[in-house]
C-alpha cells in the first residue's frame, strides 16, 4: 500500500496499475472457471461504478447488497466504493423484516439483489422503504435490471468523475455500515470506514505473509460476503493480489477440488462437519479403529510440537497415518492447501491438534464486526493451539474489570449509525472498545477467551443471534409462558419453552380428561400448537437465526428455584443448568 492509499477504491486502482494481466480473481462459468487478471477486473468495476454514477447515486449515498458469496458480490462491492458511495450487507437468507429494517435504518437509496426470492422479498417490503430509489437483480426475473443494464446505463459517464469521487474519499470516509445483532433484538448498523479496512487489512497482510505473500497464494471464499469476516479476507486479496475465487456450501467440495487454495477460511462449524464426515465415513468402511488411532497419533503429534517436539516412535507413527488417513483428507481441500483461519466461535483445542496433526494447519482467531474482524490471530511466527492468538499491528489489547477484553486501534469502528447510546456504552473516553467477552493474556500477549459476558448467542457456524426477539415471538402465543433460545457454540438455534397454566387448562378443555403438563411434553397436538409459536417467531430473522428445536419443559421456571431474577428476567445459565438434560436432547440427534 502506497502513501496516497487513502481508501478502498485507491487499494483496487493500486493493485491493477502493479499487477496489469497478472490473474486476481476466478470467475466461475457454468461448469468451468475463467482467469479475471487485475486490470480486467478494475475495469469491470468501473464500469459498474460508471452505472451507479448515472442512476443518481451519489457520494455518501447508502447502496444495499443482497446476495450469496459469488464473483459478483466482490464486484459490487468495490464498484459501490469506486462510485464513492457506502456498501450496506444484507444476508440472502434475511426474512423481509430484516431485510425493510436494514434498507429503512440506513436510508438506502438503491439495492441489488440476488435472485428472483430475494425480489419477491424486497417488493414485500418496498412500500416501507420511502428512500429507495433504484433496485437490480444478478439473475434475470424479467422485473427488475441487471447489472448489464446497469453497465449499459453508465457508459456516457467520464472517468474523471470516478477520478473525482476516488480522490474525494479519505481514511475517514464511510466504507460501510453493517448490521449486527443486539441484545434488544433490533440489530444495529456498525459504521466502518475505508481507513478501519486499510488498518486491518495491512495488518493482517504483514502478520500473515503465510497466507497472502507466499508464491501462488490463493483462497476459496465460501463463507458469506455480509459478514465482516469474509469481507475483511476479500479486501486483503485484492490488496495483496492473492488470487480470490468464490464458492458456498452447496458446491465446496467441488470448487475446493477445482480451484485448489492454499488456504481458505471458515467457521468451526465447517471443520466440525469435515471431521465427523470423514469419521463416519471411515467406520462405516469398517476402517474406524484406524481413524480413531490416526486422530490420536495427530493430536498427540501437534502437541509435541508446542513442547520438544514428536520423539522417533510418534513421527514414525504420524508418517504411517499421514498414508493411510491424513492424505486422503488433506485431497478433499483440493491437495494445495497448508493453512486455514477460523473465526466467529471457538474452535476448540481438540480439533485444533488435529488438523495442525494432518497437515493443515488452522490459525484461530478473534473479532467483532466492531473490530472490522480479526483484533488477534495465530500465526506461523507463533501459535499456541486454544488461544485466539495475539494482537495484529495497530492492535492494543487489555483485561478491564471483571475479566473484559478491551480493543483499541485503527481498526475499531467509531460510531454505530444513529445510535448515540449503544456507542457510548461500547467505546470508552479513551477510546477502549468494551467487547463484552471475557478473556485473560499471557506474559507474551496471547488472549484466551473465557466467556462472553453479554447475552448474544454464537453458533458454532458463527452466527451472532440475539435471544430476546425470538424468546418475544414466542411468548405472544397465548400457551407459551416463558421461552428461553439456547444454541451458543451449537449446531443451530434451540429453544426451552414453558406453558401457562391457566392458558393449557383451557386449549385441554372438552378432552377426556385434563392432563398435567408433565404428561403432555411429547402430546403431538400440543407440539402442533406451540410449533405454531415458534414458527411465528422464525418468520421474522433468517435461517440461521431460526429456532430448530424445541422442548416443552415439564415444569414452569420460578423466582423461587433461582430460574427468574426479582425483576422476572431469565438467569439464563441457572436454566440451562437446570435442564441441562433437555438441553442436551435437543442436540443429540446431530452428530
Amino acid at each position: 500500500m502506497t502513501t496516497q492509499t487513502r481508501n478502498l477504491a485507491d487499494v483496487l486502482s493500486s493493485t491493477a496499475e502493479r499487477l496489469g494481466d497478472r490473474v486476481l480473481l476466478n470467475r466461475r462459468e457454468g461448469k468451468t472457471w475463467r482467469d479475471v487478471s487485475a486490470a480486467a477486473f478494475h475495469a469491470e468495476v468501473a464500469a459498474v461504478a460508471k452505472g451507479l454514477v448515472a442512476a443518481g447515486i451519489e457520494v455518501g449515498d447508502r447502496v444495499g447488497l443482497m446476495a450469496k458469496t459469488r464473483y459478483e458480490w466482490t464486484l459490487v462491492d468495490f464498484a459501490i466504493w469506486c462510485a464513492g458511495a457506502v456498501t450496506v450487507p444484507v444476508y440472502e437468507t434475511s426474512a423481509p423484516e430484516q431485510i425493510a429494517w436494514i434498507l429503512r435504518d440506513s436510508g438506502a437509496r438503491a439495492c441489488v439483489v440476488e435472485t428472483r426470492g430475494h425480489s419477491a422479498r424486497l417488493d414485500s417490503v418496498i412500500d416501507r422503504l420511502p428512500d429507495l430509489r433504484a433496485t437490480w437483480v444478478l439473475e434475470s426475473d424479467g422485473t427488475r435490471p441487471t447489472l448489464d443494464d446497469l453497465v449499459a446505463s453508465g457508459r456516457d459517464i467520464a472517468d474523471d468523475e470516478l477520478a473525482h469521487r476516488r480522490t474525494s474519499m479519505t481514511e475517514k470516509t464511510l466504507a460501510t455500515i453493517i448490521y449486527t445483532s443486539g441484545t434488544t433484538g433490533r440489530p444495529k448498523g456498525c459504521q466502518l470506514t475505508h481507513g478501519n479496512f486499510l488498518a486491518e487489512c495491512t495488518g493482517a497482510v504483514r502478520m500473515l505473509p503465510e497466507l497472502f505473500e507466499t508464491p501462488g497464494a490463493s483462497t476459496l471464499l465460501f463463507l458469506p460476503l455480509a459478514h465482516v469476516f469474509g469481507r475483511m479476507v476479500q479486501v486483503a486479496c485484492i490488496l495483496s493480489g492473492t488470487r480470490l475465487a468464490h464458492s458456498d456450501a452447496g458446491r465446496l467440495v467441488k470448487d475446493l477440488a477445482a480451484t485448489s487454495p492454499s488456504f481458505v477460511l471458515a467457521v468451526p462449524q465447517v471443520f466440525e462437519k469435515i471431521y465427523e464426515t470423514a469419521r463416519r465415513k471411515a467406520t462405516a468402511d469398517g476402517k474406524g479403529k484406524i481413524f480413531e488411532r490416526a486422530t490420536a497419533v495427530a493430536i498427540a503429534y501437534s502437541t509435541a510440537r508446542e513442547g520438544h517436539g514428536p520423539g522417533p516412535g510418534l513421527r514414525l507413527q504420524h508418517l504411517l497415518f499421514d498414508r493411510l488417513v491424513y492424505a486422503k483428507l488433506r485431497t478433499i481441500f483440493g491437495g494445495r492447501l497448508e493453512w486455514a483461519v477460523s473465526g466467529g466461535a471457538p474452535l476448540g483445542p481438540r480439533l485444533g491438534h488435529f488438523f495442525r496433526g494432518m497437515g493443515v494447519t488452522v490459525l484461530e482467531g478473534y473479532g467483532l464486526t466492531e473490530t472490522t474482524a480479526a483484533a488477534t490471530v495465530n500465526n506461523r511466527a507463533g501459535q499456541r493451539v486454544g488461544t485466539v492468538g495475539r494482537a495484529l499491528p495497530g492492535m492494543e489489547l487489555r483485561i478491564g474489570e471483571g475479566g473484559e477484553i478491551l480493543v483499541r486501534g485503527g481498526q475499531v469502528f467509531e460510531a454505530y449509525w444513529h445510535d448515540d447510546t449503544s456507542t457510548r456504552s461500547a467505546l470508552d473516553a479513551e477510546t477502549w472498545l468494551h467487547t463484552g467477552d471475557l478473556g485473560s493474556l499471557d506474559d507474551e500477549g496471547y488472549l484466551t477467551i473465557t466467556g462472553r459476558a453479554k447475552e448474544i448467542l454464537v453458533t458454532s457456524g458463527g452466527k451472532n443471534v440475539a435471544p430476546a426477539g425470538l424468546e418475544d415471538a414466542v411468548r405472544a402465543h397465548p400457551l407459551i409462558a416463558q421461552c428461553m433460545v439456547v444454541g451458543d457454540q451449537r449446531p443451530y438455534v434451540g429453544a426451552l419453552i414453558t406453558l401457562d397454566d391457566d392458558a393449557l387448562a383451557a386449549w385441554q378443555a372438552g378432552r377426556d380428561r385434563v392432563r398435567p403438563v408433565a404428561e403432555l411434553v411429547d402430546d403431538p397436538d400440543l407440539r402442533r400448537e406451540v410449533q405454531k409459536a415458534v414458527d411465528s417467531a422464525n418468520a421474522k430473522v433468517s435461517e440461521a437465526e431460526s429456532i430448530r428445536r424445541f422442548r416443552v419443559l415439564p415444569v414452569g421456571l420460578t423466582e423461587a428455584e433461582g430460574h427468574l431474577t426479582p425483576t422476572q428476567k431469565l438467569r439464563r445459565e441457572h436454566v440451562a443448568n437446570a435442564f441441562d438434560e433437555d438441553v442436551q436432547r435437543l442436540y443429540a440427534h446431530h452428530r
